[in-house]
């Protein structure tokens, strides 16, 4: 909607400029066709959202004929209300610009995001969704199993069943990385991983989840917390002389997941270089996966008595799961 809307405004504007003889003369033509391309524009997009769904179930070209005879008669309608129309030739040649304008808007529209689509969904992005899975394995693998290596000599039990853990964790790691899984699982992959480092860091760590009327069925992008949960750890609570609490709160707001993560935040530029190269990864996968729709907010915290707290929120789609 938010590339709908500008593509039509910086069109209006173009023409704008190609009608005025004059740099000043465009404003004022700018503005008078867009107080007739405004709510030509918005009465399309509610119009859309109603029936989006029907039109999903069609072929794409019947989909794409019925958006282009949307705007071309909305954009008829609109015109004829616009004023007292005694239907002689002027009048008719007015309509029919009217409608050949507004079904070239939308074919122009139409042609960018089809284009757009082909150009995201190839193999070249699954490549990309692949190498930037990728980059995350090595880290949680070494870190695991450095966890689990510390345990053999002090505790042959412990350390078993964290060998028994880490496998799942390997059997999970070998999914394919285009393919999403359920919430559930990533929640659960989550625990498996925090469990790890208990282990290792034992009472320096302390976890406290937060969980919210889950769609637990909604599928996520693989590895989409356990970055993070890496993160915390090794640049909040590693540092840290005293012990540290990881927050994790997964709540559902209506057609929205949204995920936050806190942990105690050291700053040093070292760590900050850290957490970034993390979050970039993963704000590129979200986009890859849900373009516009959702959305990744970081931000430092100070807290009372100086300490410093880093927030993740992380904000996902989850239309189709009922409450």
């Amino acid at each position: 909607m938010l590339r709908i809307l500008l593509g039509v405004n910086l069109l209006a504007l173009v023409a704008a400029l190609v009608q005025s003889d004059r740099l000043g003369d465009s404003v004022q033509h700018y503005i008078r066709m867009a107080a007739w391309v405004q709510p030509l524009l918005f009465f399309n997009l509610a119009l859309l959202a109603v029936l989006g769904k029907l039109l999903r179930r069609q072929a794409v070209w019947i989909g794409r004929a019925a958006v282009l005879l949307l705007a071309a008669g909305s954009a008829v309608l609109l015109s004829d209300l616009s004023g007292a129309l005694t239907l002689d030739e002027a009048d008719w040649q007015r309509l029919m610009r009217a409608g050949l304008l507004g079904g070239i808007t939308a074919a122009f529209m139409l042609s960018y995001l089809a284009m757009r689509v082909s150009a995201l969904s190839p193999a070249l992005a699954e490549a990309r969704l692949q190498w930037l899975t990728a980059r995350i394995r090595p880290h949680f693998l070494f870190n695991s199993l450095n966890a689990v290596v510390s345990l053999i000599r002090q505790d042959p039990r412990r350390a078993e069943n964290a060998l028994e853990e880490l496998a799942e964790l390997f059997r999970a790691l070998m999914r394919d990385p285009r393919e999403l899984v359920p919430l559930a699982d990533e929640i659960a992959l989550c625990r498996q991983y925090l469990d790890l480092e208990k282990l290792r860091l034992g009472d320096r760590l302390n976890v406290q989840w937060d969980m919210v009327d889950l769609p637990l069925d909604l599928k996520v992008p693989p590895l989409l917390l356990q970055p993070l949960l890496e993160n915390a750890v090794y640049h909040g609570i590693e540092p840290a002389a005293d012990s540290g609490t990881i927050r994790i709160c997964l709540m559902r707001r209506g057609d929205a997941l949204h995920m936050d993560l806190a942990n105690p935040y050291s700053t040093s530029a070292d760590q900050q270089r850290g957490n970034h190269m993390a979050l970039d990864n993963l704000r590129e996968r979200l986009a890859l996966c849900y373009d516009l729709e959702a959305r990744l907010d970081t931000g430092e915290v100070l807290l009372a008595g100086g300490r410093h707290e880093y927030r993740v929120h992380i904000v996902l789609p989850c239309r189709g799961h009922r409450p």
